[in-house]
């Protein structure tokens, strides 16, 4: 049994529907058990005034029932937008103003709920605003420049051509099993989401608290028969702490999907050790391509022949060319446009050979090989742990703290470049005070934060300062910041006679 992505229905309804489909971190479900799940939620939903092209908000964490939602959407018509718990209130609501929704799916609890309390709108009263982009299978919000999150529209077309290309070159075999680490609200789920409806495998859903423990967790995709393990390297890298992270303590394992960030040449050399049977897979693209848009299978000759791994050759039916030394997609993959954001969409969507064009805001470079490489940002947005963040989203949050004037987030790297973590400078409201002590009305200032974003844009330090220094062209200059934290800590380090 498998979902048809293209049709929007289940099929081969007699093959395997006794198989598991969705390992959940409360309940597990046959295939047979989805679809009727499935189908009995979109009725739900439509119940609510859900249809074709009217977005649901999905909320949850690692639940059977958050699973069953975005199937149920997708017979429905709906297009899904995901939420993890990881993200504040104030955020989910800011999603469901730009979508001008009242009422979404709570799938810790198994129910619909109205946003603002009290009675369920009326009949009359659709739940969300229908889209204007049509026939989308989901919406995926990102963190954006101006403090809001920004509206990824990813078309059923899309998310059909990332199964087929999973299908067609990842060689993952019939039904496999994949891992599911990563939160839904972050694209690299997606992988886990369509490549299980499509192939008719099954999905292990991994919460936070499992993740947290890992002999659990090792313990627990050793007992269903993992194959394919998806996941940025950093939490690949974390695993490496564990002895039986290898092919004898997960013998089913045989494939590494890897995206979300770099790809570590030494992570690579250490997975091929402790995983000989296995293939490494490293692919690139933002959540404006539908997850990915180039691939690499990573084996010893590759790793011979580079000093930093390339992010390979782009997927079958797209283009990935460098233009004024960005990266450039085009392709079906490429998103609908970002929502209510036609500003954006003109400066960032462009048409390539009759097909949607994105400008990613990556540096890279294609060498004589034909291989591709990125290498790095030309602007201020950063990924720690595969998630991506708008710095200027944290900077808005600090400037939103009591007394504060002016703030930059500054990103710590390590030597290959990768960000360690974020740390914050504040200058406050002119006082005619030299104090650079935070005041006590900030000795809660990550509680504050934590208001408006998620843990993982939350900075590790706040630190006071007069004033923030500037660039030429009169910007916040972050790198200089990180320079002067660099070197207060050195200077701390140093004996006092030295």
């Amino acid at each position: 049994m498998r979902f048809d992505l293209s049709a929007g229905r289940f099929v081969e309804t007699d093959v395997r529907a006794d198989a598991w489909a969705v390992i959940g971190a409360d309940r597990a479900l046959h295939w047979h058990e989805l679809a009727a799940e499935a189908q009995a939620w979109a009725e739900r939903a439509r119940e609510q005034g859900f249809g074709t092209d009217v977005p649901v908000i999905v909320r949850g964490h690692k639940e059977a029932a958050f699973f069953v939602a975005m199937t149920g959407a997708l017979l429905l018509g709906a297009p899904f937008v995901p939420v993890d718990t990881i993200y504040p209130e104030e955020r989910m609501r800011r999603i469901a103003t730009t979508l001008g929704a009242q009422i979404y799916f709570d799938a810790q609890h198994d129910r619909f709920v109205n946003l603002n309390g009290g009675a369920q709108p009326n009949s009359n009263e659709p739940p969300a605003q229908p889209l204007r982009e049509k026939n989308l299978a989901y919406v995926l919000f990102t963190s954006g420049t101006t403090g809001e999150p920004k509206g990824v529209q990813i078309g059923r077309e899309s998310v059909a051509a990332l199964a087929a290309w999973m299908a067609a070159d990842f060689a993952l075999g019939d039904a496999p099993v994949f891992l599911n680490q990563a939160p839904f609200s972050f694209d690299l789920s997606m992988y886990e989401v369509f490549g299980t409806l499509a192939s008719g495998g099954t999905v292990v859903l991994a919460s936070r608290a499992l993740t947290a423990q890992g002999a659990a967790l090792l313990a627990t995709l050793e007992h269903h028969g993992v194959t394919t393990w998806v996941s940025t390297p950093s939490f690949a890298q974390q695993q490496l702490l564990n002895p039986q992270f290898s092919q004898a303590g997960l013998p089913a394992l045989r494939t590494f999907l890897f995206c979300g960030e770099v790809l570590p040449l030494a992570l690579a050399r250490q997975l091929r050790q402790r995983f000989p049977a296995a293939r490494i897979i490293n692919t690139y693209g933002p959540t404006e391509a539908t997850v990915a848009t180039t691939w690499i299978v990573v084996d010893d000759a590759v790793l011979a022949q580079h000093a930093r791994l390339p992010i390979g050759h782009a997927k079958r039916d797209a283009e990935v060319f460098v233009e004024a030394g960005e990266l450039c997609i085009a392709g079906a993959h490429v998103m609908r446009g970002y929502l209510n954001r036609d500003d954006l969409n003109a400066a960032r969507m462009f048409t390539h050979h009759g097909q949607r064009a994105f400008r990613t805001g990556d540096l890279g470079a294609l060498e004589g090989d034909g291989l591709l490489f990125c290498h790095g940002r030309m602007d201020d947005q950063i990924k720690v742990g595969g998630y991506r963040i708008e710095l200027m989203e944290i900077d808005a949050a600090l400037r939103a703290l009591p007394g504060v004037a002016s703030a930059a987030a500054v990103p710590l790297r390590r030597p290959d470049g990768s960000v360690a973590r974020i740390v914050a400078f504040v200058a406050f409201v002119a006082t005619g005070s030299d104090d650079r002590r935070l005041p006590d009305v900030l000795h809660d200032w990550k509680t504050l934060l934590g208001a408006r974003l998620p843990p993982y844009m939350i900075p590790s330090e706040l630190l006071a300062c007069r004033a923030l220094p500037v660039s030429v062209n009169f910007k916040i200059d972050r790198v200089q910041l990180a320079q002067d934290y660099r070197d207060a800590h050195l200077n701390a380090q140093r004996p006092a006679n030295a």
